[in-house]
């Protein structure tokens, strides 16, 4: 009753917007909370452990070394690699909405056991960071499984585009929380993201459904138009999935490949950049957090304009998809890379933080290339191989702590980061030119659902029916 009461008056107050938009801004809002719980430990951490450099009293210390901080920072892209496809999978049995909701839920409350956990050890915490990213690894799977029902080709780009909500988060986050840090204590970096969460998470379920058929408010002419839009490349029916055949396709490798480029240049940045700013660069946390979350910025901008701008070359047809998507890779993965190998040759900190910006900006264009390429090549199973492609291209967020740990040992100085960005720049660079060659932007076959001989339909019917006999 309760339920029905709150659609009733969310019906009345968004039924004036296609509900296609609303789907896109919680789209935007649920992606900005998952990165919101994802980032904020990048920050606090260092206000967590013990060190000299700052004796400010912002909560209880502990006595993580630098090998358990890296731990910490990769615990989480450990759990996110863990439930990636079997979220995926999840995904695409109960649809997008219902793993997103439980997604919320769950992650309020380990989120907001935070600092509980820290007080407990080392331990708890790891668990508590690898579960949260176990929590959320099926996340972005729902939300491509939702974008593949709900999104017309044309749209499709601002669909992703919406995906950038998590770059938002990111902005957002660590400037807050180094304010909270500073004002309110580390804890409330914990509480704080766990409140938003939960709140984000009740808008969730009562805007979105996992499907336009199953909406309750849309309007007839829209839910028309949404299908018309998909035609056939989106089947009704659910097909079996063909793993082989996935697993075996050269242009979904070469997806892969660009796939985890574009994650190590994210997830570096998003551990090791507070790092750099503080310890290289010598700012202090509140504007070290500031400046760390610009770049995110310049990824939003950029991606906003890059995700429009390819539904008017598609919408136009002035490039063919596979052109568009290839093309693109010079924006989202070449110059990043190109950017971040000159970081090298500069010495003057706002420099620094300016080429970063600039680097993860141009990024903002993988939402013509990585992020979108999973629905050319199979809608009916985008947020299975958004899945699969997510889990491997993870492994990138434990990894590089672990190589930021391994060449910084010895010290913060700027000859120890260069190794870090050259190493950063071949990641990008490399699946760019893979997927030049390889790539493709068309459907390809195992799409489609097999259709059953006649005989063979008529006897799989036959069976179902003598089946449902013996249940009586």
């Amino acid at each position: 009753m309760v339920s029905g009461a709150v659609s009733k008056i969310l019906s009345l107050s968004l039924g004036k917007f296609p509900v296609r938009l609303n789907v896109g801004v919680m789209l935007f809002l649920t992606t900005m909370i998952n990165y919101m719980l994802r980032v904020n430990f990048s920050i606090l951490y260092l206000a967590m452990v013990n060190t000299t450099a700052d004796a400010s009293d912002y909560g209880p210390r502990y006595d993580w070394n630098k090998s358990e901080q890296g731990l910490l920072l990769g615990a989480y892209f450990w759990g996110y690699l863990i439930s990636a496809i079997p979220g995926a999978l999840l995904a695409e049995r109960y649809g997008g909405k219902t793993i997103t909701t439980i997604i919320h839920l769950l992650s309020t409350i380990l989120t907001a056991l935070g600092p509980l956990l820290a007080g407990c050890g080392f331990v708890p915490m790891y668990m508590c960071r690898l579960l949260t990213g176990l929590f959320a690894g099926p996340q972005y799977p729902a939300l491509h499984n939702l974008i593949a029902k709900w999104a017309p080709p044309e749209e499709k780009g601002k669909f992703i585009a919406a995906l950038l909500g998590g770059t938002f988060g990111t902005v957002v986050t660590w400037p807050l929380m180094g304010v909270v840090i500073e004002n309110l204590g580390w804890k409330f970096g914990f509480y704080i993201p766990a409140f938003l969460n939960g709140v984000i998470g009740i808008m969730w379920y009562f805007i979105v459904s996992n499907d336009p058929q199953s909406h309750t408010w849309i309007s007839q002419p829209e839910k028309e138009f949404i299908e018309k839009s998909l035609g056939s490349a989106v089947s009704k029916e659910k097909p079996p999935t063909p793993f082989i055949k996935i697993l075996t396709s050269v242009p979904y490798i070469a997806l892969i490949c660009l796939h985890f480029g574009n994650l190590w240049g994210m997830f570096f940045l998003m551990t090791a950049t507070p790092k750099f700013m503080n310890e290289t660069l010598n700012f202090n946390l509140g504007k070290a957090g500031i400046l760390a979350a610009l770049p995110y910025l310049g990824r939003l901008i950029f991606g906003l304009i890059f995700g429009s701008v390819g539904d008017v070359v598609r919408k136009r047809e002035m490039l063919s998809i596979t052109a568009m998507r290839k093309s693109f890779t010079i924006f989202s993965h070449i110059l990043p890379g190109i950017f971040l190998a000159s970081l090298c040759f500069v010495e003057h900190p706002y420099a620094c933080v300016a080429i970063i910006t600039i680097s993860l900006a141009f990024n903002g264009s993988s939402c013509l290339t990585n992020l979108q390429n999973s629905h050319d090549l199979a809608p009916n199973f985008a947020g299975l191989l958004y899945g699969i492609m997510n889990a491997i291209g993870t492994s990138a967020g434990f990894v590089s702590p672990i190589v930021v740990a391994y060449f910084t040992e010895d010290g913060n100085e700027m000859s120890n980061w260069c190794k870090i960005f050259i190493i950063g720049a071949v990641f990008y660079i490399t699946p760019a030119l893979i997927f030049m060659i390889f790539g493709s932007g068309n459907i390809q076959p195992w799409n489609e659902v097999q259709k059953l001989e006649p005989e063979k339909e008529a006897e799989a019917k036959t069976e179902q029916i003598q089946e449902g006999e013996k249940n009586v």
